[in-house]
C-alpha cells in the first residue's frame, strides 16, 4: 500500500540539526508515511548523520543530489520522489511537533476540497530555544477561498502561510509545476501560489512546526532581493488574478514587503547578538 503522505526532506549542510528534525519527523504518531531525504552535495557531516536513519523501514536516502540549481534543485527531487497523496517538505533543520501530520491528515481528508492545510509555527533559535511563538496565517482560520488566500498574501507584503514545514500540500497540486525556481528568494511562497490554482486552503489554529532561524541566514543583499521579488510576485498575480488581486493590493503588499525586510533585519542582527556563531542553509548549494 502506498503511503499516505510523503515527508520529503532537502538537506544541506545541517550537520548540527539534522538529527534533531529527523527525530521529530520519524516520532509523527500518523504512521501512513514516507520519509525521503536528498543531501545536496554537503561539505560537513550531513550525509553520515543521515545515514544513522537509514535503518527505519520508513525512511529513503537518495543518492547524494549534485551540487549547483539552489535550493529549487534538492527540493524538487525529493519531492518528485514522493508516492503519497500529500507531500510535506521539511529542511534540515526545522521541526515537526508530533501530531502534526496527524492533524493535518485530518483536515485535509474533512475538507477535500483544500489542496492545502497550513498551521501557525514556532520561531527557534540555533539552540532551539522559541524567539517568537505561534506565528503566522494572518488571522485566516478554517476554510479560506483561493482568491482571499492569494488576496491576503499579497496584501500581506510577507508568506503569511510560513516554511514549508507548516504546510501539508496535495502532491498532484504541487507537481504540477514544482517549487517555483524563478522565485528563488520567494520559494514556498510563490509555490503555494500555484497550488492554490487548484483549491482553496484550510488553516489551522495550532502552531505544529518549528522554524529555525540564525543571524547567518540574514544580508542585505538578501533582504533586497526578497523585497525586490515579492514586488515582482504580487504583479504576476495581478496580471493572472485580476478579479482577486488589485493595484492597489500591488501597491500596499510592495510596501509592507521593503517595511518587513527592514523589521527582519532588525531581528537578525538582534539575534546575531545572542548568537554570533549561528549559520544555516535551505537544503541546496548555489
Amino acid at each position: 500500500m502506498n503511503p499516505l503522505v510523503s515527508i520529503v526532506i532537502p538537506a544541506f549542510n545541517n550537520e548540527d540539526h539534522i538529527r534533531e528534525t529527523l527525530r521529530s519527523v520519524t516520532a509523527q504518531t500518523y504512521e501512513n508515511v514516507e520519509i525521503i531525504i536528498a543531501d545536496h552535495s554537503s561539505t560537513d557531516g550531513t550525509a553520515a548523520a543521515i545515514d544513522e536513519f537509514s535503518a527505519d523501514p520508513r525512511v529513503r536516502v537518495l543518492s547524494p543530489t549534485p551540487r549547483g540549481g539552489g535550493a529549487p534543485a534538492n527540493w524538487n527531487r525529493v519531492t518528485q520522489e514522493a508516492r503519497g497523496e500529500y507531500v510535506k517538505l521539511v529542511c534540515g533543520d526545522d521541526l515537526l511537533r508530533p501530531d502534526c501530520v496527524a492533524a493535518q491528515v485530518e483536515a485535509a481528508v474533512a475538507y477535500p476540497g483544500c489542496v492545502m492545510v497550513a498551521a501557525r509555527r514556532d520561531i527557534v533559535d540555533d539552540a532551539g530555544e522559541v524567539v517568537l511563538g505561534s506565528r503566522g496565517l494572518a488571522g485566516m482560520r478554517g476554510v479560506i477561498s483561493a482568491g482571499v488566500a492569494v488576496r491576503e498574501t499579497v496584501r500581506s507584503g510577507t508568506n503569511p502561510f510560513g516554511e514549508p514545514a507548516c504546510v501539508l500540500v496535495r502532491r498532484h497540486a504541487l507537481l504540477e509545476r514544482g517549487w517555483d525556481d524563478t522565485h528563488s528568494y520567494m520559494l514556498d511562497v510563490a509555490s503555494y501560489m500555484h497550488v492554490l490554482d487548484h483549491g482553496d486552503v484550510f488553516c489551522m489554529e495550532a502552531s505544529l512546526a518549528s522554524f529555525r532561524v540564525s543571524a547567518g541566514q540574514w544580508s542585505v543583499r538578501l533582504m533586497r532581493s526578497q523585497a525586490t521579488e515579492a514586488k515582482r510576485l504580487y504583479s504576476e498575480l495581478a496580471a493572472s488574478r485580476p478579479t482577486d488581486v488589485s493595484r492597489g493590493d500591488v501597491l500596499r503588499g510592495s510596501v509592507l514587503a521593503h517595511l518587513n525586510a527592514l523589521a527582519r533585519r532588525a531581528f537578525y542582527m538582534k539575534l546575531k547578538v545572542r548568537s554570533p556563531r549561528a549559520e544555516s542553509a535551505q537544503g541546496g548549494t548555489a
